[in-house]
């Protein structure tokens, strides 16, 4: 038996996970998500959650278990960023469902004290950079549209559409847009609770403070989570699902 890898498993098996899942659904397909905190993307075509109807880059987000279907002309692509208090679920299976894991991340750098399940969306216009910088908390991102290469812990990578990566929040990190097309990505965070409706970026050079930024936001949600003294994912705090 391998006690090291046995160790680390345990150890990761106690930590809160964040994942990102990619849904195809089939026109009238109808699945059921189970209680996680949540932010669902529809990248294209569209679907209801519940009794609320979405279709291309609306977002939803809630904790509750929810059913979900396929829109009756199209179907919908969706992008799922699923909070768990351990390693994720397995992707859903189903006739008429295509479900994967783009990305799973243990979260082992969440700041101390209350938190806040946040998403949202950060645009660049073509050239144009993130300078070396550093989150309050950590995240998952996906590219949308144009292209991005990201420089973080010795490694340079250049991400294309539907390309997904995890920024733990302290590693400082270099963001540089395609220079011939706009840039886009979807993004969830797990920030402290104090940063509601405020950026989480610290600038790494003193330098770059007063640089002007180019990046533009657009925040989905901001919801309320915590953990209960075992660890446990609580329920989002104030307990409303939203369409945005």
């Amino acid at each position: 038996m391998d006690f090291a890898q046995s160790a680390i498993d345990t150890a990761q098996a106690m930590v809160a996970h964040l994942t990102l899942y990619e849904d195809i659904l089939s026109s009238g397909t109808r699945i059921r998500l189970p209680v996680a905190p949540r932010m669902v993307f529809v990248v294209r075509g569209s679907l209801s959650i519940g009794e609320q109807g979405l279709a291309d880059e609306d977002t939803w987000h809630g904790c509750a278990a929810v059913n979900l279907e396929g829109g009756n002309r199209s179907g919908a692509m969706l992008w799922r960023f699923d909070l768990t208090d351990g390693p994720p679920t397995d992707a859903l299976a189903g006739e008429g469902l295509r479900s994967s894991v783009k990305l799973t991340a243990p979260l082992t750098t969440l700041p101390e004290g209350e938190l806040l399940f946040r998403g949202d969306s950060v645009a660049f216009p073509p050239g144009a950079c993130a300078f070396t910088h550093v989150h309050q908390g950590p995240g998952i991102r996906c590219l949308i549209e144009g292209g991005i290469r990201i420089d973080t812990q010795g490694r340079s990578t250049t991400y294309g559409p539907g390309g997904a990566w995890f920024e733990s929040g302290p590693d400082p990190v270099f963001a540089q847009a395609a220079a011939d097309r706009t840039s886009r990505f979807i993004r969830v965070m797990i920030l402290p609770r104090t940063l509601v409706g405020k950026s989480s970026i610290r600038y790494v050079n003193q330098a770059d403070q007063d640089k002007p930024r180019s990046q533009i936001y657009k925040i989905f949600v901001d919801a309320p989570i915590g953990f209960s003294t075992s660890g446990t994912m609580n329920a989002v705090v104030d307990g409303e699902a939203g369409v945005r």
